[in-house]
């Protein structure tokens, strides 16, 4: 592990047989037990602190107070349960990295494991119970639950699919994305009971990009009508407003059926478990989790007092639970840092922002400058993995694996325009991550999402199996002032996200005007929408001034390009393949240069290589020196309206000013079906001045490889 500073090296050690009491500077007990490790990271912290405060002891560029150098502290392997997280302020400042001790694994852990198991009968299956008495007290309650290192799911209904809403009372189709307030709905009928434990069930109902989740109030079975606890922030429609929204029951003791289903009741008091074939009480190990979130770094960014030079190496996050933003009873909540501009709701919507753009992070980062979190493990989660929020720069999370997550893996979000300058999120790094398994709760949570921040660097990630976006950045509706630019998104490799349950999604979403934001060298592919906006590439409302070069996409059940409105976009050099909508798509044409398009390797399966009705010699769109390819027919189709009628061949795209010089001809894959784009040395492509892609580097790299 390479140190950031010169100098001599202090080094201390903790572990799961020291205490705090002692001096940390063994790496394991003395034999007569009157000194050894610290027992607990909060235990370096106080020591560190105080050495920080003495006299220098020896005079160099990095002497503070009685520290000279660098330190590193040693975690031993083992488990280290918190149920609050570590807290690192501005007085924590110093060159230390808290690093896994080499060749072990240290668990900071936020759950504690269920023991003294009884076997009982539920709906006719042998299951394990276990008697909680603070859950009886009502002291404690927890929504996940984890076996052996795996999140096992609370029962659901249906057990695959959704249900749809029969009827909203007073709420005519079709309905837009505007509105809300509703709390009722009929449902058909069987598909809502009265169940045990009623308003422990929440009903979690999915519509455009948003999933809302809200616990039953009541339920009228004469009428088949569900009373919910909490307002929806829009109207209960999904699809584009024309159909009712589909929705699942959560934690239903009914539906409690399958191996690996678990319930707990608030009530009695009683854990209920479905053993998988194998499991024994003696041998697994079940944890629930007491802990919200792991680590905070807070500094003070509006006081100019930052939290500096922090590191964080090797070490693993794992078993924390989840509360909803808006959650009123959960007032601990107040704690945590949001995003700007958003504040812990007291009132009663059942939806999460857009991205899950107001859910915290297990790991969570303010005011911080210069720290890093690499090649750590943070797993089986209830919030985003990491987030980066006002005032960070400098940050670099690189290297570490974020998976099974309620929410997504990593978050930025920093002031917007007007706000404070000191609140700026800028200049990090978020690389050569494995994000997989998220949005389990937050089911519109993000891969790595970056808001209203700049000069950042995602890239080298790995992100599959999440419900929504891959990528996202900007954080502004519209034309308005953005503090979004400069972003570099590259060589990530993106796949097999939205898998049907959401609508308009990008594997690389983008939305406002960025400045010198570039999307380059990505491979993204297997992109299923629900309803519509099934996309690979997406300048959304106001995406302005964005290079798109050099990636590949194939794939998407929507289309591979879609630019809903933007300035200047430049897409080129880009190999898109098969989406079955359209290629690519220009949804709203406005008085001004929103695109430019070219030099691009287009491959369709039947599907028009532009989709939505351009007008005569419309010059809104710049494309020229393409190649276009439709394996299934010799004259591909190069526009049809929305309807995918009005079909215009290559002749009567050109007769409306585009593609002068662009062609139809096979680019010469070296194999098309699996999906191997390398291009023959005689490809049409390249006389049209194609450069190849070279995928090689895309995904994460070996250490030694990384910047």
């Amino acid at each position: 592990m390479d140190m950031p500073y010169p100098g001599k090296v202090m080094e201390f050690f903790v572990s799961p047989l020291g205490r705090d009491t002692w001096s940390g500077t063994l790496k394991e007990p003395s034999a007569d037990e009157t000194d050894g490790p610290f027992a607990s990271i909060k235990g370096a912290q106080t020591r560190l602190r105080y050495l920080k405060t003495r006299p220098p002891q020896l005079a160099t560029p990095h002497t503070v107070g009685g520290i000279a150098g660098p330190i590193v502290v040693w975690l031993r392997g083992g488990r280290y349960p918190v149920q609050e997280p570590v807290v690192f302020g501005p007085e924590d400042s110093l060159p230390v990295t808290y690093a896994a001790y080499p060749g072990e694994t240290p668990i900071i852990d936020g759950g504690v494991r269920i023991t003294g198991w009884e076997t009982t009968e539920v709906n006719g299956r042998t299951a394990w119970v276990a008697a909680l008495p603070e859950v009886a007290e009502g002291t404690w309650h927890f929504r996940q639950l984890f076996v052996d290192g795996k999140r096992r799911s609370r029962p659901r209904f249906p057990r695959e699919g959704l249900f749809r809403m029969a009827d909203v009372p007073g709420m005519p189709l079709p309905a837009g994305w505007q509105g809300g307030g509703y709390t009722q709905f009929a449902c058909a009928d069987g598909d809502v009971a009265p169940y045990r434990n009623l308003s422990d069930i929440e009903v979690v109902y999915v519509h455009f990009w948003i999933e809302e989740r809200s616990p039953i109030a009541s339920f009228e079975a004469e009428t088949n009508m569900v009373t919910m606890a909490r307002e929806s922030r829009t109207c209960l429609v999904g699809s584009h407003g024309s159909q009712l929204a589909d929705y699942y029951l959560d934690n239903v003791f009914e539906a409690m059926t399958e191996p690996g289903d678990w319930y707990l009741d608030r009530e009695k008091g009683d854990l209920y478990y479905l053993p998988l074939p194998g499991e024994t009480p003696e041998t697994t190990e079940v944890f629930a989790p007491r802990a919200l979130q792991l680590l905070r770094l807070s500094g003070r960014p509006e006081r100019d007092e930052f939290v500096e030079h922090v590191r964080f190496h090797g070490l693993t996050f794992q078993h924390t639970d989840w509360r909803h933003p808006g959650e009123n009873e959960a007032a601990s909540l107040d704690a945590f840092t949001l995003p700007s501009g958003m504040r812990l709701s007291r009132g009663n919507h059942a939806a999460a922002g857009q991205a899950a753009s107001d859910v915290p992070g297990i790991v969570n980062l303010r005011g911080g400058r210069n720290c890093a979190f690499e090649d750590c493990v943070v797993r089986n989660g209830g919030w985003y993995g990491v987030v980066i929020s006002e005032g960070c720069s400098g940050i670099r999370v690189v290297g570490n694996e974020l998976v099974d997550l309620g929410a997504g893996g990593v978050k930025m979000n920093g002031a917007a325009a007007g706000e404070p300058d000191v609140l700026r999120t800028r200049l990090n790094r978020v690389t050569d991550n494995h994000i997989h398994k998220a949005g389990r709760v937050f089911h519109s949570a993000v891969g790595v999402l970056a808001m209203n921040t700049a000069e950042n660097v995602i890239a080298h990630n790995h992100i599959h199996d999440l419900y929504y976006s891959g990528i996202s950045s900007g954080w502004v509706w519209g034309y308005a002032a953005s503090t979004s630019h400069d972003n570099i998104i590259e060589k990530n490799h993106i796949h097999h996200i939205g898998q049907g349950l959401l609508s308009d999604m990008g594997g690389v979403y983008l939305l406002s005007v960025q400045p010198g934001t570039v999307v380059r060298g990505n491979l993204i592919h297997d992109v299923e929408k629900a309803h519509y906006g099934g996309w690979a590439l997406y300048t959304d409302e106001g995406s302005s001034h964005i290079i798109l070069e050099n990636n590949v996409c194939y794939n998407t059940n929507g289309h591979l390009f879609h630019q809903h409105y933007g300035r200047e976009n430049v897409v080129r050099n880009n190999i898109l393949v098969f989406g079955d909508e359209a290629m690519a798509a220009y949804t709203r044409i406005e008085p001004h240069i929103g695109l430019t398009y070219m030099r691009n390797i287009v491959v369709s399966r039947g599907a028009p290589m532009f989709h939505h009705g351009y007008g005569e010699n419309e010059r809104r769109i710049l494309s020229d020196l393409n190649l276009y390819w439709d394996v299934s027919r010799t004259s591909p189709v190069l526009n049809a309206d929305g309807k995918g009628e009005n079909a215009r061949d290559l002749a009567s795209w050109r007769a409306l000013g585009h593609d002068p010089n662009s062609v139809v001809a096979d680019p010469k894959f070296a194999d098309l079906e699996n999906r191997d784009f390398t291009l023959a040395e005689d490809s049409p492509a390249l006389a049209l001045g194609f450069v190849p892609i070279d995928l090689s580097d895309v995904g994460p790299r070996p250490p030694e490889d990384r910047e």
